[in-house]
Protein backbone atom coordinates (compact mmCIF):
# COMPACT_ATOMS: atom_id res chain seq x y z
CA UNK A 1 0.00 0.00 0.00
CA UNK A 2 1.58 3.35 -1.21
CA UNK A 3 1.05 6.56 0.66
CA UNK A 4 -1.19 9.60 -1.22
CA UNK A 5 1.11 11.58 -3.33
CA UNK A 6 0.99 15.50 -1.12
CA UNK A 7 0.40 17.29 -4.60
CA UNK A 8 -2.00 15.10 -5.87
CA UNK A 9 -4.91 17.66 -5.04
CA UNK A 10 -2.68 20.50 -6.97
CA UNK A 11 -2.85 18.04 -10.07
CA UNK A 12 -6.16 17.58 -9.84
CA UNK A 13 -7.12 21.39 -9.91
CA UNK A 14 -4.33 21.97 -12.33
CA UNK A 15 -6.57 19.57 -14.66
CA UNK A 16 -9.99 20.98 -14.03
CA UNK A 17 -8.79 24.29 -14.53
CA UNK A 18 -7.25 23.61 -17.97
CA UNK A 19 -9.56 21.54 -19.38
CA UNK A 20 -11.94 24.49 -18.50
CA UNK A 21 -9.99 26.90 -19.83
CA UNK A 22 -9.31 24.67 -23.47
CA UNK A 23 -13.80 25.16 -23.43
CA UNK A 24 -14.42 28.56 -22.96
CA UNK A 25 -11.07 29.72 -24.98
CA UNK A 26 -11.65 27.13 -28.17
CA UNK A 27 -15.76 28.74 -28.07
CA UNK A 28 -14.21 32.04 -28.14
CA UNK A 29 -12.24 31.10 -31.13
CA UNK A 30 -14.86 29.93 -32.56
CA UNK A 31 -16.49 33.37 -32.21
CA UNK A 32 -14.41 35.71 -33.10
CA UNK A 33 -13.67 37.92 -36.55
CA UNK A 34 -10.18 38.59 -35.73
CA UNK A 35 -7.84 36.24 -37.18
CA UNK A 36 -5.16 37.04 -35.53
CA UNK A 37 -7.30 37.38 -31.96
CA UNK A 38 -8.35 33.29 -33.11
CA UNK A 39 -4.70 32.06 -33.92
CA UNK A 40 -3.35 33.04 -30.29
CA UNK A 41 -6.59 31.49 -28.73
CA UNK A 42 -6.24 28.34 -30.92
CA UNK A 43 -2.95 27.88 -29.84
CA UNK A 44 -3.20 28.59 -25.87
CA UNK A 45 -6.66 26.54 -26.05
CA UNK A 46 -4.60 23.48 -28.04
CA UNK A 47 -2.43 23.91 -24.67
CA UNK A 48 -4.91 23.89 -22.65
CA UNK A 49 -6.69 21.00 -23.96
CA UNK A 50 -3.62 18.94 -23.89
CA UNK A 51 -2.75 20.22 -20.03
CA UNK A 52 -5.66 19.02 -18.81
CA UNK A 53 -5.56 15.33 -20.18
CA UNK A 54 -1.90 15.00 -19.32
CA UNK A 55 -2.50 16.12 -15.27
CA UNK A 56 -5.60 13.53 -15.72
CA UNK A 57 -3.39 11.39 -17.19
CA UNK A 58 -0.76 11.71 -14.37
CA UNK A 59 -3.39 11.30 -11.66
CA UNK A 60 -4.01 7.89 -13.13
CA UNK A 61 -0.70 6.70 -13.62
CA UNK A 62 -0.10 7.26 -9.61
CA UNK A 63 -2.87 4.91 -9.16
CA UNK A 64 -6.09 7.76 -8.32
CA UNK A 65 -8.51 9.17 -10.39
CA UNK A 66 -9.66 12.56 -11.19
CA UNK A 67 -11.90 13.84 -8.68
CA UNK A 68 -14.72 16.56 -10.63
CA UNK A 69 -15.83 19.57 -8.75
CA UNK A 70 -18.20 21.92 -9.13
CA UNK A 71 -16.83 25.88 -10.68
CA UNK A 72 -19.63 28.54 -10.75
CA UNK A 73 -17.42 30.82 -12.96
CA UNK A 74 -17.42 28.11 -15.48
CA UNK A 75 -20.79 28.90 -17.01
CA UNK A 76 -19.98 32.62 -16.89
CA UNK A 77 -16.87 32.81 -18.15
CA UNK A 78 -18.42 30.02 -21.50
CA UNK A 79 -21.71 32.28 -22.08
CA UNK A 80 -19.13 35.15 -22.28
CA UNK A 81 -16.72 33.12 -24.85
CA UNK A 82 -19.56 32.33 -27.00
CA UNK A 83 -21.34 36.12 -26.65
CA UNK A 84 -20.92 39.02 -29.48
CA UNK A 85 -19.19 41.44 -26.82
CA UNK A 86 -16.26 42.38 -28.47
CA UNK A 87 -12.69 40.26 -27.82
CA UNK A 88 -11.61 43.20 -25.64
CA UNK A 89 -14.67 42.92 -23.72
CA UNK A 90 -14.29 39.07 -23.59
CA UNK A 91 -10.96 39.46 -21.97
CA UNK A 92 -12.72 41.13 -18.92
CA UNK A 93 -15.26 38.99 -18.81
CA UNK A 94 -13.54 35.39 -18.91
CA UNK A 95 -10.28 37.09 -16.78
CA UNK A 96 -7.82 35.21 -18.93
CA UNK A 97 -5.19 37.84 -17.47
CA UNK A 98 -6.28 37.19 -14.44
CA UNK A 99 -3.05 35.78 -12.76
CA UNK A 100 -1.10 37.55 -15.39
CA UNK A 101 1.61 39.07 -13.53
CA UNK A 102 4.34 40.02 -15.87
CA UNK A 103 8.23 39.13 -14.59
CA UNK A 104 6.67 39.60 -11.24
CA UNK A 105 5.85 36.29 -8.67
CA UNK A 106 3.17 34.26 -9.82
CA UNK A 107 0.60 31.49 -8.80
CA UNK A 108 3.07 29.39 -9.68
CA UNK A 109 6.09 30.19 -8.06
CA UNK A 110 5.05 27.86 -5.36
CA UNK A 111 4.24 24.48 -7.28
CA UNK A 112 7.66 23.08 -6.17
CA UNK A 113 7.92 24.04 -2.57
CA UNK A 114 6.64 20.09 -2.14
CA UNK A 115 9.98 18.68 -1.95
CA UNK A 116 8.44 14.86 -2.52
CA UNK A 117 7.24 15.56 -6.39
CA UNK A 118 8.10 12.62 -7.79
CA UNK A 119 10.80 12.96 -11.05
CA UNK A 120 8.17 12.41 -13.85
CA UNK A 121 5.43 14.73 -11.96
CA UNK A 122 8.03 17.45 -11.82
CA UNK A 123 8.87 17.45 -15.18
CA UNK A 124 5.34 17.66 -16.43
CA UNK A 125 4.62 20.61 -13.87
CA UNK A 126 7.82 22.67 -14.90
CA UNK A 127 6.75 22.10 -18.47
CA UNK A 128 3.52 23.28 -17.93
CA UNK A 129 4.27 26.34 -15.97
CA UNK A 130 6.60 27.32 -19.12
CA UNK A 131 3.75 27.11 -21.50
CA UNK A 132 1.32 29.04 -19.17
CA UNK A 133 4.00 31.72 -18.95
CA UNK A 134 4.37 31.65 -22.53
CA UNK A 135 0.60 31.45 -23.02
CA UNK A 136 -0.05 34.47 -20.60
CA UNK A 137 2.56 36.43 -22.82
CA UNK A 138 0.79 35.15 -26.09
CA UNK A 139 -2.65 36.66 -24.29
CA UNK A 140 -1.12 39.79 -23.03
CA UNK A 141 0.65 40.44 -26.41
CA UNK A 142 -3.38 39.78 -27.99
CA UNK A 143 -4.83 41.95 -25.36
CA UNK A 144 -2.61 44.87 -26.00
CA UNK A 145 -3.12 44.88 -29.46
CA UNK A 146 -6.31 45.34 -29.39
CA UNK A 147 -6.55 47.86 -27.36
CA UNK A 148 -3.66 49.61 -29.14
CA UNK A 149 -6.78 49.21 -32.26
CA UNK A 150 -9.14 50.54 -30.39
CA UNK A 151 -6.38 53.60 -29.54
CA UNK A 152 -6.29 53.14 -25.84
CA UNK A 153 -2.99 52.55 -24.32
CA UNK A 154 -4.02 53.35 -21.35
CA UNK A 155 -7.47 52.79 -19.08
CA UNK A 156 -7.90 56.18 -18.70
CA UNK A 157 -11.12 56.48 -20.93
CA UNK A 158 -13.85 54.48 -18.48
CA UNK A 159 -11.92 54.67 -15.06
CA UNK A 160 -14.15 53.19 -13.12
CA UNK A 161 -15.45 50.36 -15.48
CA UNK A 162 -11.88 49.47 -16.27
CA UNK A 163 -11.39 49.12 -12.40
CA UNK A 164 -14.22 47.16 -11.73
CA UNK A 165 -12.85 44.59 -14.53
CA UNK A 166 -9.55 44.58 -12.51
CA UNK A 167 -11.49 43.82 -9.10
CA UNK A 168 -13.21 41.30 -11.10
CA UNK A 169 -9.78 40.11 -12.23
CA UNK A 170 -8.55 39.86 -9.29
CA UNK A 171 -11.48 38.17 -6.95
CA UNK A 172 -10.93 35.09 -9.65
CA UNK A 173 -7.62 34.35 -9.29
CA UNK A 174 -7.94 34.39 -5.48
CA UNK A 175 -11.25 31.87 -6.34
CA UNK A 176 -8.58 29.92 -8.50
CA UNK A 177 -6.07 30.21 -5.96
CA UNK A 178 -8.38 29.34 -3.40
CA UNK A 179 -9.57 26.12 -5.42
CA UNK A 180 -6.06 25.04 -5.81
CA UNK A 181 -5.27 25.09 -1.95
CA UNK A 182 -8.58 23.34 -1.29
CA UNK A 183 -7.60 20.46 -3.64
CA UNK A 184 -4.95 19.89 -1.85
CA UNK A 185 -6.53 18.99 1.28
CA UNK A 186 -9.05 16.74 -0.36
CA UNK A 187 -9.07 13.16 0.93
CA UNK A 188 -8.85 10.61 -1.90
CA UNK A 189 -11.98 8.28 -2.26
CA UNK A 190 -10.46 6.52 -4.86
CA UNK A 191 -8.65 2.68 -3.77
CA UNK A 192 -5.40 2.54 -3.43
CA UNK A 193 -3.75 0.01 -6.08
Amino acid sequence: MSDKPSYLGLLNAVSLNETRAHAYLSAWADVTPNDAVRGVLRTVAAREGEHGMSFAKRINELGYELRPDDDASFERQLAAARSDRSDLEKFEAIGVLSVDRGDGPDIFDKFFTDHSIDIRTGELLGRYIAEERDSLRLLRGCHDALRAERGDADPTGDAVSWLAGKLDAVLRAVDELRQIVVAQFMPSTSVEP
